[in-house]
């Protein structure tokens, strides 16, 4: 059996040990020890592996395959800012999940190597990996880095990513269902008689497309067409969501509702709105994403989206321990949940549509 032929012209993609077990039919620790020829794999099954490999050009990377045979009690946890240079370790949302990863890797009996990258480097992960030694990685979010993500995890570096699921990837991916999430922050605000509802992020970001992608979702299920000029690009820096909010607020743009990409962003536009004499949520209603700590105690209370950062620290760190020990592991999607405070408002049950 033999891998389909690229078409002609094109380069043919990079074989990973996970394309091997699928075409012979078995687990990828069977793949590995077949490909070392393991006694412990039946004589037709280390030949059957062992002939698809050389049919499809498939060979071991030696560092990956080092890596995986020694112990190492350290874990790489990487942050790549590469979309957000001004943006920091001491943001509320890596707080919280650092906080969280590190709690979950002090169970499994594992220690913290943390690192930040705010300008993109080739291999930059495979230099984590040559110079620390980790037995593993967990990324905080994609940012621009999916394509050096991607390579890293064919090259068969034990990783998983806390990001979003996107199409033909090869690496591991914990995180919210954004798409669902935009949607309910979306949907809230429609069902509250808001009509001109801003839509704050940078869209670049794979989560925050998705984000969007809720954004319009819900706005065509409720029969609205979305307003393109409400679509305002702005990113996780307090400072540069604060312009933007500012900016937004001063600048003639009419609209009752805003949706933020993040509750940095959100808390920075309640601010800019209440400076500029606009209140919060009777003139503008305001809704966050990801519940870090603080939206429950800002004034008001921000009304905003969970994401279970908690949960998704344990799988992160249960789906790299069982990517170490060489299993096949799935991307899990947990639910966005719609938490309601005070920037918002109760669902209108009559009257005629604002703006």
């Amino acid at each position: 059996m033999s891998a389909r032929a690229p078409a002609p012209g094109a380069a043919a993609p990079a074989m990973t040990m996970s394309d091997i077990a699928r075409l012979a039919g078995v687990s990828e620790s069977t793949v590995s020890r077949a490909l070392h020829d393991s006694a412990l794999i039946a004589e037709a099954t280390r030949r059957r592996v062992q002939q698809i490999a050389r049919d499809t050009g498939f060979t071991i990377n030696q560092t990956a395959a080092s890596l995986r045979s020694r112990k190492s009690n350290l874990i790489a946890v990487l942050i790549s800012l590469v979309h957000e240079k001004n943006q920091h370790v001491s943001d509320p949302f890596m707080m919280a999940m650092l906080a969280n990863i590190a709690d979950a890797l002090s169970e499994a009996g594992y220690d913290m190597l943390l690192s930040k990258v705010s300008v993109h480097q080739e291999g930059w992960i495979e230099h984590v990996f040559r110079a620390r030694q980790p037995a593993g990685a967990v990324l905080i979010g994609q940012s621009f880095e999916h394509a050096s993500i991607e390579r890293a995890a064919r090259a068969g570096l034990p990783l998983v990513v806390w990001g979003a699921r996107l199409r033909q990837q090869s690496y591991v991916t914990v995180g919210t269902d954004n798409v669902a999430g935009g949607a309910l922050a979306t949907a809230h605000l429609l069902a509250s008689g808001c009509r001109r509802i801003v839509f704050l992020g940078k869209p670049e970001l794979p989560e925050i497309a998705l984000r969007l992608k809720g954004y319009r979702q819900a706005h065509r299920e409720a029969g609205f067409a979305v307003a393109e000029e409400l679509l305002v690009p702005c990113g996780f820096d307090p400072a540069a969501a604060a312009a933007a909010c500012a900016g937004l607020a001063q600048g003639g743009l009419r609209f009752d509702g805003v949706v933020a990409s993040s509750d940095v962003i959100a808390i920075n536009a309640v601010r800019a709105l209440r400076a500029v004499g606009r209140l919060v949520p009777e003139d503008v209603a305001v809704v966050g994403f990801d519940d870090v700590e603080m939206a429950a105690y800002v004034t008001p209370a921000l009304t905003t989206v969970r994401q279970d950062l908690a949960r998704g620290a344990r799988l992160l760190v249960e789906k790299l321990l069982a990517v170490v020990a060489g299993q096949s592991v799935r991307s899990v999607v947990l639910p966005a949940e719609l938490v309601v405070r005070e920037t918002s408002r109760a669902a209108a049950s009559h009257g005629s549509p604002r703006g």
